[in-house]
């Protein structure tokens, strides 16, 4: 049983894909922060950096995206007709979101994906079909279909759920999305920036993304948007998931289960049936996966405890880089093991584990240390940036100064005022715990003495641990608390 839960709200709009009831992938998407991944945009070049073979392209929405133009990443020498210019104006599509500081990818390579096809204009005679159709004789059926329907200047790509299909409903999505391109191409003479398409609205986008033969249902608590799905007419016919109406007043995901288990997916511990544990540490250069024994140490034979072990947490960590929307480049610290037989079988598993991820899914290997490589195609922020901001007290790293530390450059900067200036008196304001270690040792007195300067303290109720405020005062007001 496969269903599709969607769950909106006033700013935000949650998916759950549910398979036998239980959630593997979690997707959220506030207002504010659509995606652009799929949007065509009339750019103008800001900056050729010609070493990077790359180009940072206004697309107007206020960080440059980034454009590799070069053949391949180790490129040497590519020819000067394909590198663009300060103030050329080309037209690009978002090939991944922006991140952090970070401006969206580009690509010149402009693609329109449908249900059971992916459009390429200006590639003509590039047929592929997705790697996951395996029948010989049903990859030749789809490539002469697309040999007939194919526009002469147009490639395309056959996509999983394309398996079965008639030539009818090839050629009912081709003309759909060679009407896009029609669209982008009357555009495209628009004075840059200016956006030239955009992708579908996000639940639009989702059913489109999750669309497949073997999915049985869609259940959505807006009518609104049960309409707007309705109307598309992908859940209509004899064979198609069925489109439900949510209406109960219990919310719509307590009501599969799926929100206790939304919570764990963002929780930074996870248990294994064993009484190993996985953590699962997401940083901006890499994603690192930690396995420990735990509770599952010193059970009868240690090289096979340890497999057992590792090949658990490798089930569990290929389903968490989905769930979870992991990628880029991921590092697994699996348990050590001596022998060499267990690695191979440690590695075959986890390559079977990711091969039912949508995501393109690779398993490097390991390394001489012993970690495994796994690199997942980067398309959208992971669930944890999705759902979170960053902290105000540490800045996104997570941890915080010690209250010692900081009442100690408290201290720093009240001497700094009193040597450096004529000011005579500062008033201190943060938490009442810290004030308190701030004023120990008779600080306060120190300062008389030294400087004949006047420490006044103002206790502020819910102040961010760490958080103060040194304010330089000119008259009495405030008294000693």
């Amino acid at each position: 049983m496969k269903r599709v839960l969607m769950d909106i709200d006033t700013n935000l709009f949650r998916l759950a894909l549910l398979e036998n009831g239980e959630p593997v992938e979690f997707y959220v998407e506030r207002k504010q922060t659509e995606s652009l991944v799929g949007n065509v945009y009339a750019g103008r070049v800001e900056t050729v950096v010609p070493n990077l073979q790359a180009a940072f392209v206004d697309i107007g929405t206020g960080k440059n995206g980034y454009l590799y133009y070069g053949n391949t990443r180790a490129a040497s020498g590519v020819e000067k007709e394909n590198r663009p210019k300060a103030g050329d104006t080309l037209v690009v599509q978002v090939e991944k979101d922006a991140v952090g500081t970070k401006g969206a990818v580009l690509t010149r390579n402009i693609s329109f994906a449908g249900k059971f096809l992916a459009l390429l204009p200006n590639e003509g005679g590039e047929i592929g079909v997705s790697r996951k159709i395996t029948n010989e004789a049903e990859r030749r059926r789809m490539q002469e279909i697309m040999e007939e329907l194919l526009p002469s200047d147009c490639g395309a790509i056959v996509r999983t759920n394309g398996a079965g299909r008639s030539k009818e409903e090839f050629q009912k999505e081709l003309e759909s999305l060679l009407q896009k391109w029609q669209s982008v191409k009357q555009a495209e003479y628009r004075k840059a920036p200016a956006l030239l398409w955009q992708e579908n609205i996000p639940v639009l986008k989702a059913a489109r993304d999750f669309y497949s033969a073997d999915l049985d249902s869609v259940v959505v608590n807006d009518k609104e948007t049960y309409e707007l799905l309705a109307a598309t007419g992908d859940f209509s016919r004899e064979g198609q998931p069925k489109l439900e109406l949510y209406e109960e007043k219990t919310p719509l995901f307590a009501s599969f289960y799926a929100e206790s288990k939304l919570e764990k997916a963002l929780s930074q511990k996870v248990w294994l049936k064993s009484g190993g544990y996985l953590v699962i540490e997401e940083t901006e250069a890499c994603v690192v996966i930690d396995v420990n024994s735990a509770k599952a140490a010193g059970r009868g034979d240690l090289e096979k405890m340890i497999l057992k072990t590792n090949l658990e947490a490798a089930e569990e960590a290929a389903k968490q880089m989905r769930l979870r929307n992991l990628s880029g480049i991921i590092i697994i610290d699996f348990i050590d093991m001596v022998q060499e037989e267990s690695r191979n079988i440690l590695t075959k598993t986890l390559k079977a584990a990711v091969e039912k991820d949508r995501v393109k899914t690779v398993v490097v290997g390991m390394t001489e240390l012993g970690l495994m490589q796994v690199t997942r195609k980067k398309t959208k922020p992971s669930l944890l940036k999705q759902t979170t901001t960053n902290c105000r007290s540490c800045e996104g790293s997570g941890r915080v100064f010690s209250i010692d530390w900081t009442a100690a450059k408290m201290r720093r900067e009240t001497k700094t005022i009193f040597a450096g200036t004529i000011c005579r008196k500062v008033l201190v304001k943060a938490d009442a715990r810290l004030l308190q270690v701030y004023l120990s040792n008779g600080f306060a007195e120190e300062m008389a003495r030294v400087y004949g300067g006047e420490v006044l303290t103002e206790s502020v109720a819910n102040a961010a641990f760490g958080e103060f405020e040194i304010l330089r005062m000119e008259t009495k007001h405030t008294q000693n608390l």
